[in-house]
């Protein structure tokens, strides 16, 4: 078995070059930071180092979970998560269905490639674009609620349930295109024989997509379901903090942005050690996450990542 796995290396050894690059950065910016992760039960000072700092155990934990701002950082991060999960996770599955179920071809590649397009846009001309469209003075929202009404609308980077709705809302608009590309992919595989057999029987085309193309690709949302679970506590960073101000920081103050700012915040009271907790802290909590779901689908099914 080893000699014919070598034999297929061989032949196949372009394929193989391929991934040292990829195997490199998860090696120097994955594993070779991993012995850091001792900051977190360190007073580390940068005088000491690493492993001269002195061993505290788990001192910054407790300080995390006895401060005031833990469950609000917890919970901010947890709906901010679960509203990405519940809302935007089916929508990329259900416009992939509708796409290959269109039969302009012309017509449906046009429109694979407008909803794809927002996904290359960085996030910080997309918050542009979202003070330029909903800013209440001199954006497009509140220029035409005044031509309507004869008075400026409300802020709505102010309120901490509009950070919400807006933070979801557009995640939802930039990423369920590209998202679908992998659903898409996986339908390319159904059988056509199936759908013969149940035009055959009579099936109509939603009950085609109810009972051919959806079980077929099943597996592939199981799959990035766990994987997306195994991210639950990781808010992407830069988006929040640009739509974070002073008015909407009880519903904007996630773990990603806490951590920032007082481990490597600007402000002269940096904490490395207590960040550093903060952030294994989180890590753990995703790993629980993707194991328990993996373990879940394992049990209800045949598909989990092992």
């Amino acid at each position: 078995m080893n000699n014919r796995k070598w034999a297929r290396m061989r032949a196949d050894w372009q394929l193989y070059l391929l991934l040292l690059l990829p195997l490199a950065y998860v090696l120097v910016f994955h594993y070779a930071p991993m012995p850091s992760v001792q900051i977190a039960f360190r007073k580390y000072t940068s005088r000491d180092g690493i492993w001269g700092s002195a061993w505290v155990g788990l001192k910054y934990f407790k300080q995390f979970f006895a401060s005031y701002q833990c469950a609000q950082v917890i919970s901010n991060t947890l709906i901010l998560s679960a509203g990405m999960i519940l809302i935007s996770f089916p929508i990329p599955i259900v416009f992939a269905l509708m796409m290959n179920s269109f039969g302009a071809q012309r017509v449906k590649k046009v429109t694979q490639t407008i909803v794809t397009m927002p996904h290359f846009i960085s996030v910080v001309v997309l918050v542009g674009m979202m003070n330029q469209i909903f800013h209440s003075r001199v954006g497009a929202y509140g220029v035409l609620m005044y031509a309507l009404t004869g008075a400026y609308p409300e802020n709505l980077f102010a309120s901490p349930g509009n950070f919400r709705v807006m933070y979801i809302a557009s995640g939802i608009w930039q990423s369920f295109g590209w998202g679908s590309i992998i659903y898409l992919a996986a339908l390319s595989g159904v059988s056509p024989d199936l759908h013969e057999s149940a035009q055959i029987d009579g099936a109509s085309r939603f009950q085609r997509v109810l009972h051919v193309d959806l079980p077929c690709i099943l597996p592939t949302i199981i799959i990035m379901l766990i994987l997306r679970m195994g991210s639950v506590m990781s808010i992407g960073f830069e988006k929040v903090y640009l739509m974070q101000n002073s008015l909407n920081l009880s519903a904007s103050e996630v773990i990603s942005t806490y951590v920032y700012k007082v481990g490597l915040d600007a402000s002269g009271s940096t904490n490395f050690s207590y960040s550093t907790a903060i952030g294994l802290f989180n890590s753990v909590i995703n790993l629980a996450m993707v194991t328990t779901v993996n373990a879940i689908a394992g049990r209800l099914g045949e598909t989990s990542l092992w």
